[in-house]
């Protein structure tokens, strides 16, 4: 049997708990509709996605998994490899299977390597793109970032930077999946850029306005401090290269060409620069002035 799906972990969720009504027949492949690659033996069955039944599985998987192993289950979903859905499945069969017994240490298992494997990689994911997500303030007032990531990683570094930025409005877009999470100071939502037509978030949503004058002054600040504290004689690229992957420097404004700043820094800054400075010496300025010295 070829199940399909719309492609959201609700609808796994909801893939699995009929696949477990059914209780019979082989289950070949599990894939999102858009996807699905079928194949020569077996029918076809698209499950429609139940919000209620896939809360219900998520919290009875618990019954059965501790966890930290149902978030590892999560974490494959979200890495969207080709074998993803069916390794969910075949995790949850062989745990079922066992009378619910941890198999997360059957390290001699093919299916419980995997799950490692995929979950170890969305884990270092996720910590990179917490670190390495660089925002621009627009004249809207909104703080905005564009990632690329290689796995879908939005739904696991929300809570990071909504915990981290607490007070400010902010927006995380994904280019390559076509949607952003977005922060109003109260809770973070999902935003997608036709949503508008259904009455969502629109596309005016997603694309920010024009950066404030005083964001490339910042950027060159950032990027001037940056290359002054960098020690010459310590300078390790590969060593650099392998801490910071050369795929994720297109996020980082100290990566960037030097912006050039378009405005004279505010006067506050100036001013306290100023202030900060020691007043030269009289007797020093008396003594340069002197002939013959």
């Amino acid at each position: 049997m070829h199940y399909t799906y719309d492609g959201t972990f609700d609808g796994l969720l909801t893939t699995l708990r009929r696949i477990w009504q059914v209780g019979r027949g082989e289950v070949l492949s599990i894939w999102p509709a858009s996807g699905a690659q079928g194949g020569l033996f077996g029918a076809t069955v698209h499950v429609v996605t139940d919000e209620i039944t896939a809360r219900a599985v998520w919290a009875n998987l618990l019954r059965w998994l501790s966890e930290k192993a149902r978030e590892r289950l999560y974490y494959v979903f979200l890495a969207e490899q080709l074998d993803s859905e069916i390794l969910i499945y075949r995790y949850l069969q062989q745990t079922l299977a066992q009378q619910g017994t941890d198999i997360s240490e059957q390290y001699a298992d093919d299916t419980v390597r995997r799950v490692h494997e995929l979950s170890r990689w969305l884990g270092r994911e996720k910590h990179r793109m917490e670190a390495f997500v660089r925002f621009e303030q627009t004249t809207a007032g909104l703080y905005h970032a564009t990632i690329d990531p290689d796995v879908n990683v939005l739904p696991i570094i929300a809570g990071h930077f909504a915990r981290r930025y607490a007070d400010q409005h902010w927006l995380i877009f994904d280019r390559r999946r076509r949607y952003g999470i977005r922060f109003d100071g109260r809770r973070v939502q999902l935003v997608h850029p036709d949503a508008g037509r259904s009455g969502g978030v629109g596309r005016g949503a997603l694309v920010p306005a024009a950066l404030t004058e005083r964001e490339p002054m910042y950027q060159h600040l950032w990027q001037t401090y940056y290359a002054s504290a960098t020690i010459a004689a310590r300078r390790s690229p590969e060593r650099h290269r392998r801490h910071l992957p050369k795929r994720y420097w297109k996020y980082l404004t100290e990566k960037r060409p030097l912006v050039a700043p378009s405005i004279a820094a505010p006067a506050s800054i100036s001013t306290a620069a100023n202030e900060s400075r020691p007043a030269p010496d009289r007797k020093l300025r008396e003594h340069r002035a002197r002939p013959g010295k």
